[in-house]
């Protein structure tokens, strides 16, 4: 379950940030993340609902997920499609030369303090 270490990562980057910018509560935090980034978001929750209770910056705060649409990029057609829908193969010309350009982000987006 390496959710639990992305969380540990996301508190202690928080934690920081706080003491950086003298920050007393933390309500929200909001993650951006892939959605062929490997990370499942209710392991997610579940492991940010029992360790932030450990903490005292961030004891009742809120994880919110926005999820990054996985886009593949063809370099024969040049056109980019959804990743899950369609996997490696384009769907405009059948070219399996393609790379994946966004989804597997983990990205810090927002700490909302009170």
């Amino acid at each position: 379950m390496h959710e639990l270490g992305i969380v540990f990562h996301i508190i202690k980057t928080v934690e920081r940030v706080g003491d950086e910018n003298s920050l007393t509560n933390v309500s929200e935090v909001t993650l951006e993340l892939g959605e062929v980034s490997g990370v499942v978001p209710s392991e997610l929750n579940d492991c940010w609902n029992w360790a932030v209770k450990k903490t005292e910056l961030m004891k009742e705060a809120k994880l919110l997920i926005e999820t990054i649409p996985a886009l593949t990029l063809c370099e024969s057609c040049g056109k980019t499609y959804g990743t899950v829908e369609f996997g490696r193969v384009c769907p405009y010309c059948g070219s399996e030369n393609t790379y994946l350009v966004q989804g597997r982000e983990i990205n810090l987006k927002e700490i909302k303090a009170c």
